[in-house]
């Protein structure tokens, strides 16, 4: 190899061609070398300091590219040492490591690359959305080839979570918050000895019965109690599945409530839907024990109380509807029911529960009840206030009494009944047409709202005067206001005519008119006192 004779290092440049040949350049020298791409062997560029393995033994195919490789030379008369070849088990070393730092990286976000093989794109289950109801495998993940690096992006569209990861934490990285990621939450077990809940005193039992609610169904309920803050004494709803007790609400006198932390959502009362075809759902605890005093125990109530209104948004993924997650975790009960009457408070939140949980459940699915009136303007408020003012039996009427929840497009007819009383008596409006102004037209056409009439007949027979004619009449009959588009008509014109039908009366004193006769124009003076041609003539 020739060298030039500078004693500063100089810059090398080998350009590997698909053509078997590699060329140098060193400054303004080119050297050609050839080889034979089948026969590859190890080859070494030597240098006074170190030798660079520029080819491995594994079989290498060309790219139709270029491959360009820089490389400092020293051009002292020093001796040169023995060469020194880095071996690719070093590059595999390195590799390995970085796919390990980037693994460690990767699982803090809950993705697990060890199943992925770097080069080759992967589909697994996102960490953010789950996959949805469907439990898709959404997330498309690449790991780059050497294992440095990361990219992935959710297809569904409601998450759409994607970003890049390095290994090494001084590169640039791009993703999601990782507290985006759902923390599993650790449940609580709980008992009546470690919650100090006693059995109801007798102040307690006067408060229910006051709401005609009976000890029975407060001990069938475990209805128990708690002191808290000395002598404060608080009801406890103990919440209980397959008997166990897994959560519990409070509630004081002033009607304060709150709950144990850390506990499973669940439905108040869910034991007692666990082989129910119809289902009663609540919105309080004191609603459930009104309910059971009318005879039904197919009852259960909300743990949270209603929303002050309905979410304009879309349902969210099921893993994602935290406000709701006491529906899915008792999802198993409410597959089996047929029928769901869905009795909450009448107020604006109540009715926002009842759309909220419709929409979860199915509409299709779903009854409503109406509560009764309480005086002319307002309804009672819920099932323990019906039971308080008119008893057992009007309660257990009123959810019997249960209309199907209104799903747009299908009616019933009872829900119409007074329109179609007052379409019958014709007291409502224009039932059966309205005239239009011609008594002798009556008995074969009335102008009805909703019609569409059209009006034909010879050119020059007076279709858009009689038109005029028939609005000026709806007009001072009703008052109907009507949208004029006439082609044939100034707008002056027009107003003028439509002046005239409506009151009667010519626009001016005097008018003029033509008058074709023989291809002669006679110009006629019409007024009031004199209206004759021969003062013209």
């Amino acid at each position: 190899m020739l060298i030039p004779p500078q004693s500063s290092p100089t810059c090398v440049r080998i350009v590997l061609s698909s053509s078997g040949n590699y060329w140098v350049r060193m400054a303004s020298h080119l050297l050609k070398f050839n080889f034979a791409p089948s026969s590859w062997q190890q080859q070494f560029f030597q240098s006074p300091r170190r030798r660079l393995n520029l080819l491995s033994t594994h079989h290498i195919r060309p790219h139709p590219s270029s491959l360009t490789v820089y490389a400092s030379l020293s051009t002292s008369n020093a001796r040169i040492p023995r060469p020194v070849s880095v071996e690719r088990s070093d590059y595999r070393t390195l590799e390995s490591h970085c796919f390990g730092i980037l693994r460690t990286r990767m699982n803090e976000l809950g993705i697990d690359i060890g199943v992925c093989t770097p080069g080759q794109p992967i589909r697994i289950l996102c960490p953010m959305c789950k996959g949805g109801e469907s439990s898709e495998k959404s997330l498309s993940l690449f790991i780059s080839q050497d294992g440095d690096s990361a990219l992935w992006n959710c297809f569904r569209a409601k998450c759409g979570w994607k970003g890049n990861m390095r290994a090494h934490p001084d590169r640039k990285s791009s993703y999601g918050k990782p507290n985006q990621v759902e923390k599993v939450k650790k449940i609580r077990e709980l008992s009546e000895e470690s919650l100090e809940l006693e059995p109801l005193c007798s102040e307690l039992l006067g408060f229910f019965a006051e709401r005609m609610i009976s000890g029975e169904t407060l001990r069938r309920n475990a209805v128990m109690q708690k002191q808290c803050g000395g002598d404060q004494i608080v009801i406890a709803f103990t919440y209980r599945k397959n008997g166990a007790l897994v959560s519990c609400k409070y509630r004081d006198v002033n009607k304060k409530f709150w709950q144990e932390k850390d506990t499973e959502k669940i439905f108040y009362g869910l034991d007692d839907i666990k082989e129910a075809s119809d289902v009663i759902i609540v919105e309080g605890e004191m609603d459930k024990l009104a309910i059971e005093e009318a005879g039904f125990r197919n009852c259960v109530s909300v743990p949270d109380g209603a929303p002050p209104s309905v979410s304009a948004k879309d349902l969210p993924p099921e893993d994602r509807d935290i406000k709701y997650q006491y529906l899915w975790s008792c999802k198993e009960y409410l597959d089996k029911a047929s029928r769901i009457i869905l009795a909450t408070d009448s107020d604006s939140p109540g009715q926002a529960l009842a759309e909220e949980l419709a929409r979860r459940l199915g509409r299709e699915r779903c009854w409503r009840v109406r509560w009764p009136k309480k005086n002319e303007m307002d309804h009672f408020k819920d099932a323990n206030e019906v039971l308080m003012y008119l008893g057992p039996t009007v309660l257990r009427e009123t959810i019997e009494n249960a209309e199907l929840y209104p799903i747009r497009g299908l009616f019933n007819f009872s829900n119409y009944f007074d329109e179609i009383d007052a379409y019958y008596h014709r007291t409502v409006g224009y039932e059966i047409g309205l005239s239009t102004g011609w008594n002798s037209l009556n008995e074969l056409y009335n102008v009805v709202p909703g019609e569409l009439t059209i009006v034909s007949g010879v050119p020059n027979s007076g279709k858009s005067e009689w038109i005029d004619a028939l609005l000026c009449n709806l007009n001072k009959k009703a008052g109907w206001k009507f949208a004029l588009c006439s082609m044939e008509n100034k707008v002056r014109e027009h107003a003028r005519k439509l002046l005239e039908k409506r009151i009667k009366k010519p626009f001016f004193d005097t008018r003029l008119m033509f008058v074709n006769l023989s291809s002669y124009y006679v110009l006629l003076f019409f007024s009031r006192t004199h209206c004759c041609t021969e003062k013209v003539l």
